[in-house]
């Protein structure tokens, strides 16, 4: 029986490991996607929002919303803009454009 090699076993695990991050990321984007679904939101209401449609289940740290939102307004996804919080205080608000809406919708129905 032959052996793989130790090059073809680190690629595998590798690309694995790429597959696993991507498939969290993509899940992560769409989850933000169904909360800004809902209306606009800053950041710690997107983390909110999580929590409440997952019945406290989820919960997203900082340090992984704001590089998700910023690769999905990239992506045209989302759209932000800067807006006096009802605190008084300046926070970014997200919205969801219509490419991010049909971006949910596809998702939603490949489910």
């Amino acid at each position: 029986m032959p052996t793989r090699s130790r090059h073809h076993q680190i690629h595998e695990e590798s690309t694995l490991a790429k597959d696993k991050a991507d498939l969290l990321q993509g899940t992560l984007d769409m989850l933000i996607l169904k909360s800004l679904s809902l209306g606009d939101l800053h950041g710690y209401g997107i983390i909110q929002r999580l929590r409440q449609l997952s019945d406290e289940m989820l919960n997203v740290e900082q340090g992984s919303l704001y590089p998700a939102l910023y690769r999905i307004e990239q992506k045209g996804w989302v759209s932000s803009r800067w807006d006096v919080h009802e605190t008084g205080r300046d926070a970014k608000f997200y919205k969801l454009t219509r490419a991010g809406r049909k971006h949910l919708e596809t998702q939603e129905a490949s489910w």
